[in-house]
């Protein structure tokens, strides 16, 4: 659900605001929102106000590069240094991390030449002899590609240079370098010749450029020999400076934000020379703590609270509170927008149905029991309050979503097993070899007859007996094409019919709550066209008999012509609107075969997952006891490979169901409102922000 919000409106003096904002931020409840135009002052800082700012964001961006530049992660809380020191234990942190940082900077940049061109330098040393510190000659170096022709460069220098030049090469790996050896005033004629055919100058990067090759040589040979011990130095003495300094960096870096946050109130307040006034929002559980910290100021200070306007505030923040079940499944609403203030939270119906298809899909226990591990491994790592270093991808998930993460993937591990005990898969057809899973044609004739399928035994092999045998019935046997996909695929229409009029019928009740004639008709309009769709797919079944349109005593039929007076009436009254709407209705009904996706997905999830069975087992009853050992590991190969190509495609169909065909009709994504961040203390004590001039 949304969290109720309350409008609250603060004055104070403006002496006194310092005070009153450090109590806000020891409070933590207080969302502000800017306030804009009026006879008060309002917007950017001037004055001492904004020099004080300036001061202030200089020293705490010096603070964070310092702190980046050290590399660690947040140590145990320090102590507070006193205001006066602040500066003090900055630049004593920076100003020897600098010239690290800078040292380490120029040493990665000769590591970097190193590997690059120390091959090719030393190569060419040797090619000039002694040449490169000639003062009438000059040496162009070069670098050949296996496909490049140096007779070609030949022919180009002796156009330029006849019977004044040298040139030689060498190979150096997979290419080749060289030089060409002519006379200083005339480099640029054999630069030239390079250019004609293609080809360009060596240059050297950084500190190597312009120095003799020999010299170049010998300084690459330096970095090569004693370069990673140098760097390795380089990072024991970061590492040192990080233990002897971060802790009271921090400390200070949280002190300068909680000041900087000062400075952030009063630039979004409303300022006269006096007083202050400074406006926000509140939830209404937190009332209290508000009231309690502005209630030690006694007069100085007078607020008031009342009511937000839902309807027309499209500032009010959101604030999502589920209960222990669904509240993880907020993790997932973070792929997509809030919702605006006063209508629709979805994150039950997201965590009731999204855990639900994704079982529905992968329907299989192997396949779940390995979902269940991954989330155990993930739930056992934020117990220890260990984050996941996911580097590759340049993200770094935090021990609190690491614990969201495994609950979810816990109960989407559920439902694939569950779903997979009524399939009867295992691995695919894994369980059906061992005789765990079978298909009773008699229990599937009785359990789903009245749709109108007929299951048939298969008899064995030259036998004639009947080949069902095993532990478990088979429930849902969604493997059985022959007769089963048409139920298969109904079923997973059923949920699309539920939720996209669902959705319309959350738009209606969201239309009526703010008095939206507009969106209410629309919403009536769209309901019953698609149930009118619906019904009239079911009277006819699916079209085969269209003589049911004359059928008044079939109660599908009444709600049918039911279904399209609401969708006509409804149009009439928004078609200046929604002159397309008529185009809508027909997409909502394409929205709702969108969810033949769960079938669809989920059978070819299935049939892949009984060829990898199918070939491993095939290896054990060709090949006996080393086709065991042949067959499972070609069919743990074969799912891993399958499971990890689909895997993204089973989240992401049954996200999307959820993000477009239903949330759509509801207005879900037409619409948000800005996250609640109320303003909060990171530093430990008030004392992080007194002192500061009033």
């Amino acid at each position: 659900m949304i969290n109720p919000m309350q409008q609250v409106v603060i004055a104070v003096r403006k002496r006194d605001s310092e005070e009153v904002i450090a109590a806000l931020q020891d409070a933590g409840v207080l969302h502000l929102r800017p306030i804009t135009g009026g006879p008060l002052s309002t917007g950017s800082l001037s004055g001492q106000d904004a020099q004080s700012r300036r001061e202030d964001e200089r020293l705490l961006a010096r603070a964070e590069s310092t702190i980046a530049e050290l590399g660690g992660y947040r140590p145990a809380p320090a102590p507070l240094r006193p205001q006066d020191e602040w500066e003090r234990v900055v630049e004593d942190a920076a100003v020897p991390v600098s010239a690290i940082a800078r040292q380490r900077q120029e040493l990665q940049a000769d590591l970097d030449a190193e590997a690059a061109y120390g091959d090719a330098v030393r190569a060419l040393a040797r090619l000039a002899g002694g040449l490169d510190r000639s003062r009438r000659l000059a040496l162009v170096p070069f670098v050949l590609q296996p496909t490049d022709n140096l007779g070609e460069l030949e022919a180009a220098l002796r156009a330029a240079l006849p019977d004044r030049y040298a040139l030689t090469a060498e190979t150096v790996g997979n290419n080749r370098v060289g030089l060409i050896a002519t006379l200083r005033s005339e480099r640029d004629l054999a630069r030239s010749a390079l250019g004609r055919v293609r080809l360009g100058e060596l240059r050297l990067p950084g500190r190597f450029d312009g120095i003799p090759l020999a010299d170049a040589a010998a300084e690459l040979d330096r970095v090569r020999q004693g370069g990673s011990e140098r760097q390795r130095a380089l990072t024991a003495e970061r590492d040192a400076l990080a233990r002897t300094h971060t802790p009271a960096l921090y400390a200070v870096r949280d002190a300068l934000k909680d000041r900087v946050a000062v400075h952030d109130v009063r630039a979004v307040s409303a300022r006269g020379k006096y007083s202050m006034a400074m406006q926000g929002y509140v939830p209404a559980e937190r009332v209290s703590a508000l009231t309690a910290a502005l209630g030690k100021f006694g007069d100085a200070v007078a607020y008031e609270l009342h009511p937000v306007d839902e309807h027309h505030d499209l500032a009010v923040p959101v604030q999502l509170k589920n209960n222990g079940y669904v509240r993880p499944f907020q993790v997932v609403m973070g792929l997509m927008s809030l919702p605006r203030y006063g209508t629709f939270d979805p994150t039950w119906v997201i965590a009731v149905f999204f855990p639900l298809f994704f079982g529905i899909i992968i329907a299989d226990v192997g396949y779940g029991l390995l979902f269940l591990a991954f989330g155990m491994w993930l739930l056992g790592k934020a117990r220890r309050n260990e984050g996941w270093d996911l580097s590759f991808f340049g993200a770094y998930v935090p021990p609190a979503s690491l614990k969201d993460l495994g609950f979810v993937t816990n109960v989407m591990a559920a439902w694939s097993i569950l779903w997979g005990v009524l399939t009867g898969e295992l691995f695919g057809t894994l369980g059906e070899h061992l005789h765990l899973f079978f298909v009773d044609p008699n229990l599937v004739n009785n359990l789903w007859g009245w749709t109108g399928i007929r299951a048939e035994a298969h008899a064995a092999e030259g036998a004639g007996a009947v080949a069902h045998s095993g532990l478990i019935p088979t429930l849902f046997p969604r493997l059985e094409t022959e007769y089963f996909s048409n139920v298969a695929l109904v079923f997973s229409l059923l949920f699309g019919i539920l939720q996209v009029l669902w959705g319309w019928g959350i738009r209606i009740q969201q239309g009526i709550k703010h008095k939206d004639a507009t969106h209410t008709w629309e919403g009536i309009a769209l309901f019953g066209g698609v149930l009118a769709l619906v019904m009239m797919a079911f009277a006819t079944r699916a079209g085969k008999d269209f003589g049911a349109f004359g059928n008044f005593g079939d109660w599908r039929v009444l709600v049918m012509y039911a279904g399209f007076i609401a969708f006509i009436v409804g149009y009439l009254r928004v078609i200046k609107h929604f002159p397309m709407l008529p185009i809508e209705l027909l997409s909502q009904g394409g929205a709702v075969m969108s969810y033949a996706r769960i079938f669809a997905v989920g059978l070819v999830s299935a049939i892949l997952a009984k060829l990898c069975s199918d070939v491993g087992w095939a290896m054990f009853t060709k090949i006996g006891f080393l086709g065991i050992i042949i067959g499972l590991v070609l069919g743990a190969l074969l799912h891993f490979f399958v499971l990890a190509l689909t895997l993204i495609g089973h989240i992401v169909q049954p996200l999307r169901l959820h993000m477009v065909e239903f949330l759509n009709p509801t207005g879900f994504n037409s619409e948000t409102s800005p996250a609640y961040n109320p303003l909060r203390r990171l530093s430990p004590t008030a004392s992080a922000v007194s002192g500061q001039g009033k």
